[in-house]
């Protein structure tokens, strides 16, 4: 259980410096240089540290008042930093050491601005403990995230009945990365948004909706600064950026999204379940087998880079080594609740576009036929793979979020896929590969139109391609919780 208390000063007496942690005396410093006349936050701390086999992995949360900027019309608001995401003490009780050049633990803290309500004297503090969730995530998943990415959590933030529900992740507009001991530190601030924003985000990309919200005041302005009050959408306050902006955006550029974490699963047809090799076993058994590190890096790493405009797509190789700190996103986000990824700064293009070379104890097989399955809100993101991401020349990700099951789609552009014209489905272990020529592709869109829409009639739905040997099912959420999907 978390307490609030003031903090011991946030090493603001160089005297006391060497009672602090290299690590948290380094943020405390970059907090010091914005809030000089705040030594001593309140903070929410984690009352028994994660590294003691506590519950949550922040080890606090300092809470800051910060007085807004009247000449760009940003109100007074609570500024909430983040400090356990990185790595505090160098002695590898929580983060693994890896050197200065590289990232300090994970890499970055987060941060959150909330608007200060009239008359308010001491924040709000649960912002803390939906911080403390994100560092769950990102602890027991190694997915980290970046600039950009979009969190589908399907709840008001503050647990009332606001619209606020979702959220995205920026560069905080104030606070720069620090060089620790340990590595560097950004800080990713913390965005509430409306559901027709987040999917706006999917649709087209975060960092062009983060803009969009930058743009109106009330949405957040320059700071972005989050209103739980909020009851309208940008595109209730002004509804010519989802045509104008977003719709134009998606026919231009495509989506930046190349990948969610979901409820998915997927069948052999070619066969029935044979052999503990066999995909059925894999993605409907009671004991599914897990991908390999090289197969999920893999993953992780077609999730972070493939977020680039380029002109060939590539899927990186199968590396020999595991690259612990260069993990990926979103988004879904992921959760879906929440959207995973890490730094998707690399275009793929800077990818070596040498073939995937499998795993030697795993070989890769071609199917004759395939059944896909996915829960309704991974359905409804169907479209945008097809007609943000497979008709611009890119590959999208399906990651279950119940096991080690991935489905990723290819379009003809992408190199290093193991699914190829001649064999269209693969199977490398529990992960599927898909190939589709923009002919199939533009016809899949045109078939599954009705997914474009959330309000979505009644489950199961199905989606045939007799020709193609292939089946989509859409499901309700209670098929995939249950051991067999």
């Amino acid at each position: 259980m978390d307490e609030m208390r003031p903090s011991s000063g946030a090493a603001a007496h160089l005297g006391l410096a060497s009672l602090f942690p290299p690590g948290l005396q380094a943020i405390y410093g970059e907090c010091r240089r914005l809030y000089p006349d705040q030594a001593n936050p309140l903070q929410v701390t984690a009352i028994v540290k994660y590294w003691l086999g506590g519950p949550d992995p922040l080890d606090y949360i300092s809470m800051y008042r910060n007085m807004g900027c009247p000449g760009q019309d940003v109100p007074e608001h609570w500024h909430y930093v983040s400090l356990g995401l990185s790595d505090l003490y160098g002695d590898n009780r929580v983060h693994e050491f890896t050197g200065l050049e590289g990232p300090s633990g994970f890499g970055f803290e987060l941060t959150f601005r909330l608007r200060r309500e009239a008359g308010e004297t001491a924040p709000p503090t649960w912002p803390a403990e939906l911080m403390q969730g994100l560092a769950r995530y990102v602890f027991q998943s190694e997915n980290t995230f970046c600039s950009g990415d979009h969190i589908s959590w399907h709840s008001p933030l503050d647990n009332s009945e606001s619209r606020i529900q979702h959220m995205l992740l920026t560069e905080d507009p104030q606070m720069v990365p620090v060089q620790t001991p340990f590595g560097l530190v950004s800080f990713l601030q913390i965005v509430g948004v409306c559901t027709e924003e987040l999917q706006a985000a999917q649709q087209w990309n975060g960092q062009g909706i983060l803009d969009l919200l930058r743009g109106v005041h009330i949405a957040g302005g320059p700071w972005l600064i989050t209103d739980m009050r909020r009851g309208e959408t940008i595109f209730d306050i002004d509804p010519h950026l989802q045509q104008e902006r977003v719709d134009k955006g998606i026919e231009t550029d495509g989506s930046n999204l190349s990948g969610v974490s979901a409820k998915c699963a997927w069948d052999d047809l070619s066969r029935p379940p044979e052999d503990e090799d066999d995909s059925r076993s894999i993605c409907i058994g009671s004991q599914p087998r897990r991908l390999s590190d090289k197969d999920t890096e893999q993953i992780r790493e077609a999730l972070r880079k493939g977020l680039e405009i380029n002109s060939k797509s590539v899927l990186p190789p199968i590396s020999s080594q595991r690259h612990s700190h260069d993990r990926p996103q979103q988004s879904v986000g992921h959760f879906q609740t929440q959207q995973i990824s890490r730094s998707r700064k690399d275009s793929l293009e800077s990818e070596s576009s040498a073939a995937i070379v499998p795993h030697e104890l795993v070989r890769t097989r071609q199917l004759e036929s395939v059944h896909l399955k996915f829960n309704q809100e991974s359905g409804t993101l169907l479209p945008l793979c097809l007609r943000g991401r497979l008709l611009h020349g890119r590959h999208f990700t399906y990651k279950s979020i119940n096991g080690d099951t991935a489905i990723t789609f290819v379009s003809t552009g992408v190199e290093g896929a193991f699914a190829t014209e001649e064999h269209p489905y693969a199977a490398h272990g529990p992960w599927l590969q898909i190939l589709l020529t923009e002919e199939f592709a533009d016809q899949m869109l045109a078939d599954i139109q009705d997914l474009c829409t959330r309000e979505m009639s009644k489950l199961p739905k199905e989606y045939s391609w007799p020709d193609k040997k292939l089946k989509i099912s859409v499901l309700p959420d209670t098929v995939f919780d249950s051991p067999l999907q």
